[in-house]
């Protein structure tokens, strides 16, 4: 039975195999079309009961989904903190968290719906080569990520001493700051926050090149991850 359910839950090439996987990413669509309704204002009440129908039984089937992956599986303790277990169980987890409580005081918690988008990657082969690269790149990400941190901090503290006497409501500290480094390091530039001192306008250019730079780096490393991982795919 394990072995049955299995091959039909997996995704592979089997026609009920293909069916279930169909299913599941209908439902998905489904799902997320309703929860967009639901922010409509002024519906009316049988409409929001047909919605709230249609959430309750797609949080049922993802459910079920969730609860035979784990059967399945393997691994089971391996495949609930993987990347797709965590998505299935975030995609059910605000159904649950507001049964019998007072909605309002979670509908913060609404946004977690959104993961039931990240459970189509499941089905998506384009996806699972974008994925395999990601993994294949991390240290380099994680090697990029902390070098822009530095930076960030480093563009921080530099504007503070150039622009705090001069702009002291908009660089009072190191930390108001970071607000500036941020959107000056990628390169979006609100116009909100700007340097007019000599001293910060020179040091803010270099900044930018320094962040024109900064967003070319992972989309090279991507890149070079992907081609390779599909190249390795192909071989096997």
């Amino acid at each position: 039975m394990k072995q049955y359910l299995k091959n039909i839950v997996e995704l592979n090439e089997n026609p009920k195999s293909k069916f279930f996987a169909y299913f599941i990413q209908i439902l998905i669509l489904v799902s997320i079309v309703s929860f967009s309704f639901e922010t409509v204002p002024d519906l009316k009440p049988e409409t929001r009961n047909l919605l709230r129908g249609i959430e309750v039984f797609c949080v049922i089937v993802f459910t079920l989904e969730y609860a035979l992956r784990i059967y399945v599986s393997d691994q089971k303790g391996k495949f609930i903190f993987s990347f797709f277990g965590i998505i299935d169980f975030l995609a059910i987890l605000p159904f649950y968290l507001s049964m019998g409580v007072d909605l309002r005081s979670l509908r913060a918690l609404r946004f977690l719906r959104l993961f039931r988008m990240l459970k189509l990657m499941r089905y998506n082969r384009a996806i699972k080569h974008f994925t395999r690269a990601i993994i294949m790149a991390k240290e380099e990400i994680l090697l990029f990520l902390f070098v822009t941190l530095i930076l960030i901090y480093f563009s921080a503290v530099g504007i503070y001493y150039f622009e705090n006497q001069a702009q002291p409501e908009h660089f009072s500290s190191v930390f108001d700051s970071l607000w500036w480094a941020i959107i000056t390091l990628t390169t979006v530039g609100y116009g909100d926050v700007y340097p007019i001192t000599i001293g910060g306008r020179i040091f803010t250019f270099f900044i930018l090149m320094i962040g024109l730079g900064i967003v070319a780096i992972p989309t090279g490393i991507i890149s070079s991850a992907l081609t390779k991982s599909v190249d390795k795919k192909d071989e096997d």
